[in-house]
C-alpha cells in the first residue's frame, strides 16, 4: 500500500469513527436532552398517542386524557380547573409547567421503568398503551375547604396529616385554569400562557411550596421555644424582662410587643406567657441567649434548608447566618432574613403534633398501572425528630393555651382543643404585612396540622384573619 492510499484510508477509518462517536453522543448522552426539549415535534406528538394516565383525588379524577378527532388523539382536561392546578400543574403542546404532571410524567405516559413488563404486554397483545394512574393523599372536601375559606385573599392553605406527611390540602391564590393550558392550539397555549406570566399577581406561582418566601413573624416563636425546651436550660416558667420598649443590642433602635402592648402587664412574663401572648421582647432577648447557631441547628431539624420533593421540589425556607446579635434578636421574632413557606411551618407545627416526629411530606398515595398492579404506594417516612416527647408535649400545651386563652382565639373550635400561633410579620416600612395561623386539631388526637399565610395585607393581625381560615378548614377534616 504506497503513502497516498493509506492516507485516504486514515482519513476515511477518522470519519467512519467521528459518524460513530457523533451518532453515539446522540442516541445515548443526549437522548433526554433532544426528548425533553420543547421544539422537539416529534416528541410532543408521541406524547399524546397514547393514554395518558388519571391523577385522582379520593377515586376521581382531578385530571384525564380525553380522546378527540386530531393529530393528538388525546386531550387533557381538568374537572375543578383552578382548585387543583397548582397538584396537577397541565400537560400541553407546550412544555409543562410543574406540578405532578411535570414530575410524574414517566409514569403517567407508561415510559417509567416500573412499567417495562407493561408495555411489552401491550406490544404483544396489540393493546394500546396507557400510562399509570396516581391516586393523591388530598381530601376533596379539604381542599374545596380551602379554596373557598381563602377566598380572593393573595396567599396559600397547606394542611398536612401530622402521622402520615400526607397533605390533605394544597391551595394558593391567585390562581389559573390549566384547561386553558392544555389546547392543542399551540398559539392560544403560547398567548395564554404569556398572559399569565405577565400578571402582576403572579398566578403560576404555588405560595404553598415556593416563590418569593415571607418572614413568619411569630410563628417562627414556635422553633425558638422548641430550641429553648430542647437546649435543657428553659421550662415553661422561665422567666424574661418584658418592658414595653427595649433597644436593639448596639443600637439605639427600639422594638416593642405587639401593638406597642405591655404584653401581660410588664416587668417580667414567662416563656409560656410570652408564647401565648405572643410577646416579642422576652423572645428576641431569649434568641439573644440561645444565639442564631443553636436556632439554625433547631430550624434545620424541622426542615429549614431542605427542598422536599413532594414530589414536586419545594424551594427551602431559610435562617441566616446572622450579622450581629441585634439580628439574632429580631430572628426570635421571625424577623430579620428568616424566610419560609406555609408547608414548612405547616410541618412545625406537625411535628410538635406528633410528639416530635416530623414525617417527610408528599402528595401520592400510589401509584397503580393499568393492570391495577401498585407499582409504588405511600411508606409514610420519618424526616427527623426536633423534639423530644415530653418536649413535643410541653411545646403543644403551650400552644393549646395560645388558642382558649390568648392571642389566637379565633382558631377556637366548641368542644375541640386546638393548638395554635399567629403570627403578623412586617416586610419594612411602608410595606405590607403577612399574615400567618400554624396549628393543630385535635389537640389530644392530632389528625390535622395546618399553616396559613396572606400577603400584601395592609391592616390586620393573624389572628384576626389568618386564624379564621385555619379553623374552617380545621373543622373539614374534623367533620369528615
Amino acid at each position: 500500500m504506497n503513502k497516498q492510499l493509506r492516507r485516504v484510508s486514515t482519513l476515511v477509518l477518522l470519519m467512519f469513527l467521528a459518524l460513530f462517536v457523533s451518532t453515539t453522543i446522540v442516541q445515548f448522552f443526549q437522548q433526554d436532552n433532544l426528548q425533553s426539549d420543547g421544539r422537539n415535534a416529534r416528541t410532543i406528538y408521541a406524547s399524546f398517542q397514547s393514554e395518558r394516565g388519571q391523577i385522582l383525588v379520593d377515586g376521581e379524577p382531578i385530571a384525564y386524557s380525553e380522546r378527540v378527532d386530531d393529530r393528538y388523539n388525546y386531550q387533557r382536561v381538568y374537572p375543578a380547573g383552578p382548585i387543583y392546578s397548582t397538584v396537577t400543574g397541565y400537560f400541553s403542546v407546550q412544555p409543562s409547567a410543574g406540578g405532578l404532571e411535570g414530575e410524574l410524567n414517566s409514569f403517567l405516559t407508561g415510559d417509567s421503568d416500573a412499567q417495562f413488563l407493561d408495555r411489552l404486554n401491550a406490544i404483544l397483545t396489540g393493546r394500546d398503551p396507557q400510562g399509570a394512574s396516581v391516586e393523591l393523599t388530598i381530601d376533596p372536601v379539604v381542599q374545596q375547604a380551602a379554596w373557598d375559606a381563602l377566598g380572593d385573599y393573595t396567599g396559600a392553605v397547606v394542611a398536612i396529616d401530622p402521622k402520615t406527611g400526607g397533605i390533605l390540602a394544597l391551595v394558593s391564590k391567585p390562581t389559573y385554569d390549566p384547561n386553558a393550558l392544555a389546547v392543542h392550539d399551540p398559539d392560544a397555549v403560547e398567548a395564554n400562557y404569556q398572559a399569565l406570566l405577565a400578571d402582576p399577581a403572579d398566578p403560576l406561582v404555588d405560595r404553598g411550596i415556593s416563590g418569593d418566601l415571607n418572614p413568619p413573624g411569630s410563628t417562627f416563636k414556635l422553633v425558638v421555644a422548641a430550641a429553648a425546651l430542647e437546649s435543657g436550660q428553659y421550662t415553661p416558667d422561665s422567666t424574661f424582662p418584658n418592658p414595653t420598649s427595649i433597644d436593639l443590642p448596639g443600637t439605639s433602635t427600639p422594638i416593642t410587643n405587639s401593638a406597642d402592648s405591655n404584653c401581660g402587664g410588664g416587668g417580667e412574663a414567662t416563656l409560656a406567657t410570652a408564647l401565648r401572648l405572643s410577646c416579642n421582647i422576652p423572645f428576641a432577648q431569649l434568641a439573644g441567649a440561645l444565639g442564631d447557631d443553636a436556632i439554625r441547628d433547631q430550624a434545620a431539624e424541622f426542615g429549614f434548608g431542605e427542598s422536599f420533593d413532594i414530589p414536586m421540589p419545594t424551594e427551602p425556607s431559610s435562617y441566616p447566618q446572622t450579622k450581629s446579635e441585634a439580628e439574632t434578636w429580631l430572628t426570635g421574632f421571625g424577623q430579620a432574613s428568616v424566610r419560609t413557606t406555609p408547608l414548612q411551618m405547616a410541618m412545625v407545627s406537625a411535628a410538635i403534633a406528633n410528639g416530635g416526629s416530623l414525617m417527610r411530606p408528599t402528595l401520592v398515595e400510589s401509584i397503580v398501572a393499568p393492570d391495577l398492579s401498585v407499582l409504588e404506594s405511600l411508606q409514610p417516612q420519618e424526616y427527623s425528630r426536633p423534639l423530644s416527647p415530653e418536649n413535643a408535649a410541653t411545646l403543644a400545651q403551650m400552644m393549646v393555651d395560645g388558642v382558649s386563652s390568648g392571642v389566637a382565639n379565633n382558631a377556637r373550635i366548641s368542644g375541640v382543643a386546638v393548638a395554635g400561633k399567629t403570627g403578623t410579620a412586617e416586610n419594612g416600612p411602608g410595606e405590607p404585612y403577612t399574615l400567618w395561623f400554624t396549628g393543630f386539631a385535635p389537640a389530644d388526637d392530632p389528625r390535622v396540622a395546618i399553616a396559613v399565610v396572606l400577603e400584601d395585607r395592609q391592616t390586620g393581625f393573624g389572628n384576626l384573619l389568618a386564624a379564621p381560615i385555619a379553623r374552617t378548614v380545621m373543622e373539614a377534616v374534623l367533620n369528615r
